[in-house]
């Protein structure tokens, strides 16, 4: 317990996340992380000096199992004799939504973390810990990251800490038990349909094996990348600013749009003459208030800068595009397309739901399975044009975020299956004959300008489920007879 301690205390005078007279709440779920934050800085107020309250989240998403840690917590701080506050969805003005995941779930705590700012909170202490370090690193090594993503999870940022990204989850549970204090666990955390379980449960235990310091030699690297990434950080902003430096006719008529509106116009010239690891990190810069600043985004815009020409979608109404010698945001213009009675308003987020139905636009109706493992049996009297609309799910969730049921945009790609090549979807569209006034209507499953299913035609290459999928989701449009 001492040497913990000793640690965390270090940990947090190096990276200055306390200071007296603080207001600080610790974001407390019930489990073994978070229990032991809250018995590390009760033991650490004294000496730092700061005010310390608690906050929990209840979801809403887990039934019964949620409203048991919610009591759980709420009988802890009672025994502690610390002020906690808990919050619903409804707390902060949110409704469940059908379709609600991990994301949403995600959305809802920084909604109600962002109300505790509000209230006079200066920092939220979260459970982060050095294996979340190491899983995050991986993940995101695996779904394609560059240096910024290579930095994992800050120890600080403003309004928020990790107090124990220095320890390891073991030492968390060590914590627990020194201390006599009970945990609550989160039964999502044992299945394997999720891609960062899987790393959780095969990846880890695997490196551990190799090297029992595995987690925190990940750790220390994500600290160094970090480092690296703010010192080329400070260098992007300074390229931004030379890029900057336009005269308005020198412009083409699209830039020069987006600059009456005061989007972001820069000049081609300054970018292609960087260093491309610098251009990378500019380009981070742009993508990340839009999107996940994932490494295929960032890839797709140095292309785009290369070519000198063309657009690159980022997300349902915010795209890149170069031309005559200028490089520019645009907001793309399009509403929601409504149709028929019922139809589902594009864009929208995309979260599956087993057995869920939907009417789109253009007189389709889709229907959405999540089918457990087991591939071969799953497939047996399966209609061999269903196979087309079969996906690995976990192999998505970690490829893909942020996904989008849309219609199509300017700077769209398509990986038709059995291809093994991009496409562009106007081309691909052209191709296979998709009739032109059908193409502006046609459903979509896309991230940012990738296109991951196109109604009709099925998932995209390297999608389809095998033998060791342990989720598949299956996607089952069907053609509705147009209203006379």
């Amino acid at each position: 317990m001492k040497s913990i301690l000793q640690k965390v205390r270090a940990f947090a005078q190096e990276n200055e996340l306390f200071w007296p007279g603080q207001k600080l709440c610790a974001a407390v779920s019930g489990g073994a992380d978070s229990m032991a934050l809250l018995h590390l800085l009760l033991r650490l107020q004294p000496e730092f000096g700061y005010q310390l309250t608690v906050c929990h989240v209840n979801h809403g998403l887990r039934g019964e199992t949620a409203d048991r840690d919610e009591a759980f917590v709420q009988e802890t701080c009672k025994k502690l004799d610390i002020e906690l506050k808990i919050f619903h969805p409804e707390t902060v003005g949110c409704a469940v939504p059908p379709r609600a995941g991990e994301d949403w779930a995600r959305k809802l705590r920084y909604s109600c973390f962002a109300a505790l700012h509000a209230e006079g909170i200066d920092t939220v202490a979260t459970a982060h810990t050095g294996t979340d370090q190491a899983e995050t690193l991986l993940f995101r090594l695996a779904r394609g990251t560059g240096l910024h993503g290579a930095g994992g999870i800050r120890p600080k940022r403003p309004g928020f800490c990790r107090p124990l990204l220095c320890l390891t989850r073991a030492e968390t549970e060590q914590i627990c038990r020194e201390c006599g204090q009970s945990w609550v666990t989160d039964e999502t955390n044992d299945s394997d349909a999720y891609a960062r379980n899987r790393l959780r449960h095969g990846a880890l235990p695997a490196l551990r094996t190799t090297n029992a310091a595995a987690e925190e030699n990940l750790a220390r690297f994500c600290e160094k990348a970090a480092r690296a990434d703010a010192y080329l950080s400070h260098q992007a902003e300074v390229l931004l600013e030379t890029a900057a430096v336009l005269l308005p006719e020198m412009l083409p008529a699209g830039a020069f749009y987006a600059m009456q509106k005061d989007q972001l116009v820069l000049g081609l010239e300054p970018l292609k003459s960087a260093d491309p690891l610098l251009l990378e990190t500019a380009l981070h810069h742009l993508v990340s208030p839009v999107r996940d600043a994932e490494e295929k985004y960032i890839r797709l815009l140095e292309q785009l800068v290369q070519k000198g020409s063309g657009a690159v979608q980022l997300s349902g109404n915010i795209r890149f595009c170069a031309g005559g010698g200028a490089f520019w945001e645009e907001e793309t213009a399009g509403g929601p397309i409504q149709e028929r009675p019922g139809t589902v308003a594009l864009p929208c987020p995309f979260q599956p739901v087993d057995g869920a139905e939907m009417a789109l636009p253009g007189g389709w109706n889709l229907k959405t399975r999540l089918i457990p493992g087991g591939f071969p049996e799953k497939i047996q009297g399966v209609h061999k044009k269903d196979l087309k609309n079969q996906a690995d799910y976990a192999r998505i969730t970690m490829l893909y975020s942020a996904l989008v049921l849309r219609c199509r945009l300017p700077g769209d790609r398509f990986r038709p299956a059995g291809r093994g090549i991009h496409k562009e979807l106007r081309k691909w569209m052209n191709e296979t004959g998709v009739p032109p006034e059908e193409r502006d209507r046609l459903p979509l499953l896309a991230a940012g300008s990738e296109v991951v299913w196109v109604c009709g035609a099925g998932f995209a290459d390297g999608l389809a489920p095998g033998p060791e999928s342990a989720v598949i989701l299956q996607m089952k449009p069907q053609k509705m007879e147009e209203e006379q």
